[in-house]
Formats: structure tokens, sequence, C-alpha cells
């Protein structure tokens, strides 16, 4: 009588570890090629965006879809760990171009309604949002990308250049924490 009850307790323990090795491995796909979760640091993409607050990433956008105008994406800062939060602007081909804290995209101005509080508080300090910049043409294959805090941001105007594609990790989707601010970021 022992030795049948025992032929139960391994399948048992068969059908859990069978169970544990597939959400491990399904964990493990899901964030290497479709979400990730990431920490914003710094003030580059305030008030969109907070220090400390963590994003949920889709990391789909290379294959299915495009990267689009408006986005906030992920950059990998081509050091071990370094990540950049920025909103792209430029698309290939686009001419980008700041002219009397206006920006303009191939001649047309570009309405950011996201930069709202950032520009009241640059005409409170007598400062521009947005200084004079380019014209500037994005190559194929590259994107111009730029922090919402346009007064303290390292983007494609200084620092980081130009983005390549392959450096975009994937576009945030939503604020998931602090569970208080919980918020789409598209």
């Amino acid at each position: 009588m022992s030795e049948g009850s025992s032929k139960p307790k391994k399948n048992a323990y068969l059908d859990w570890l069978k169970a544990i090795l597939i959400a491990v491995v399904l964990a493990a796909v899901i964030r290497w090629f479709l979400f990730e979760p990431y920490m914003v640091e710094g003030s580059s993409m305030y008030p969109t965006l907070r220090d400390g607050e963590k994003l949920f990433v889709n990391k789909t956008i290379h294959y299915m879809g495009q990267i689009k105008r408006g986005y906030i994406v992920i950059i990998d800062g081509e050091k071990e760990n370094v990540h950049y939060v920025k909103r792209v602007i430029g698309l290939p081909g686009d001419t980008v171009q700041a002219k009397n804290d206006k920006l303009y995209i191939n001649g047309k101005e570009l309405k950011e309604s996201y930069l709202n509080s950032n520009e009241k508080e640059a005409v409170q300090l007598g400062l521009q949002l947005t200084a004079d910049f380019g014209p500037k043409k994005v190559p194929k294959g590259q994107y111009f990308v730029m922090g919402d805090n346009r007064l303290n941001s390292m983007d494609s105007r200084n620092g980081l250049g130009l983005i390549k594609e392959n450096r975009i990790v994937g576009r945030s989707e939503f604020v998931f924490y602090p569970f208080n601010e919980v918020k789409a970021t598209r």
C-alpha cells in the first residue's frame, strides 16, 4: 500500500516542477521580448514623468508597429545599466528646428501641450523653454529625441545626439509605481 501512494506523490511533484518551469520560461520570454519595467532617473521628463517612477515598457514596437512622433521611449545608453527616457520628436527624414521658443518639424510648428507647465516656469524665469537650434535633418534609421523638461534635459540637441533605431528599447505604456500615481504615458 505504501508503494502505490508514493507514485501519485512523484507525479504531483513532477506536475508542479513542470508548471514552475513553464512559468519561469514564460516570464523570461515576456520580459526579454514583450514588456519590461524601468525606473525613471532624473528630471528630464518632468512633469510628465517624475524621478523614481516605475514604467511598464512595451518592447514590441520593433516588430509590431513603428516608432511614432510623440512616443515616450526608453533608449539604451550603450553603457551597462544606463538608459534614458525621452520623447520622440523627429522621425527619419524629418527636419527639426527650434526658433523663437517654437519647435518646427519640416517647417510646421509642432503643438506640444505636454509642455504647458514647463512653458509657464520658463516665462517666470525669463528664459526660452526650447532654445534655438537647427535646422537639423534626421537621417534614415535615426530619431531626434527631447526631454519634456527642456531646461534640464540631455537629448538630441546636446550630449545624446541622434538616436539609432536599434538603441530604442521600447515605448513607455504606463507608470505603475507609485501606486497612487498610476497613469498612461502615451
